[in-house]
């Protein structure tokens, strides 16, 4: 299908004004451009009542997360939410308005974990700080309004894989917090994936395969590493027992077809999926809700499915 006519508009405008990828810039500059473009608060839904940071202990520092809580009587469920970035941009304030939107849509407490970032903490460091985030939601959910016993992970792009990883590991640790789903948007599942999607989309003026290759390359400090399911959940020997996901791609997203086939492999392990394919549209469609309504549709059906996940 052809590209949405507002997603090619702003393709338009970042050819007019010289648009510069990524994977060309240093990592600071990677890092200023990304922050440069954060969404500010949407105007189309409500905002949640109560919004704080706090500092919780990591496996190697003191980690800030952010705390989204609508207004209630009694505890609600909540989801912990990772921002995209490819593990190397990215911040609590690039999520910001996606955590506000889901926080009063759904309505949930959101927990926005604040990991480090590659290359200067490569892989596992991102996965140890999720999964120390993870617990001490479920350890600590009295303390901002939720309940324990109704947790979701959330992410889009690599805060999808994010969540995927963290619903692996919390299926692996005995004593881990129950998780009752999981919402992944547009993430990576497989560190070296030769998919038609990623040779396809090439296109310079959006996330493509070139900046796949990059992040990959900053996250991990040995190619090895993404061996490991907690990098690439698509290498995982066994996904039953995870649970239920809700899983988004785009037509023109590089990582698309990998997100189909952890959608389908999810299914055959037995997992409850919702697999839903946005046409014409790009990787990173869900921050465009200030201008795409189609975005804020997605945005309402996320919020559909934890409200129904997490009664």
């Amino acid at each position: 299908m052809p590209l949405d006519p507002t997603i090619a508009s702003v393709r338009d405008y970042r050819v007019a004004t010289g648009f510069t990828p990524l994977y060309t810039m240093s990592i600071d500059e990677a890092r200023r451009s990304d922050a440069e473009t954060e969404a500010t608060a949407w105007d189309w839904h409500e905002q949640p009542e109560e919004i704080f940071e706090l500092e919780i202990d990591g496996p190697a520092c003191r980690l800030p997360i952010r705390v989204y809580r609508p207004q209630s009587d009694g505890p609600l469920p909540v989801l912990v939410y990772f921002f995209g970035g490819g593990w190397v941009v990215g911040s609590l304030e690039t999520s910001d308005a996606i955590c506000r939107a889901l926080a009063k849509l759904t309505p949930c407490v959101v927990v926005s974990v604040g990991y480090r970032l590659a290359p200067e903490h490569p892989f596992p460091a991102a996965t140890d700080d999720c999964y120390a985030g993870v617990k001490w939601v479920a350890e600590h959910a009295s303390e901002i309004g939720a309940d324990p016993a109704r947790i979701a992970l959330g992410g889009d792009s690599s805060g999808g894989n994010l969540a995927a990883a963290m619903a692996l590991m919390a299926r692996a640790d005995d004593d881990g917090p129950q998780i009752a789903a999981q919402v992944l948007v547009y993430p990576p599942f497989h560190n070296a994936a030769d998919t038609r999607s990623m040779r396809d989309n090439q296109d310079p003026m959006f996330f493509n395969a070139h900046s796949s290759a990059w992040f990959w390359s900053q996250y991990l400090a040995d190619p090895a590493d993404g061996d490991s399911p907690l990098a690439s959940p698509l290498k995982a020997d066994d996904l039953a027992g995870l649970p239920p996901a809700l899983v988004m791609t785009a037509e023109y997203c590089p990582l698309h077809d990998e997100g189909e086939a952890f959608a389908d492999a999810l299914a055959r392990a037995g997992v409850p999926v919702d697999y839903h394919r946005y046409e014409n549209l790009t990787h990173g469609f869900l921050a465009m809700s200030a201008i795409l309504e189609i975005s804020r549709d997605a945005m309402d059906l996320i919020a559909e499915y934890l409200r129904e996940r997490l009664k």
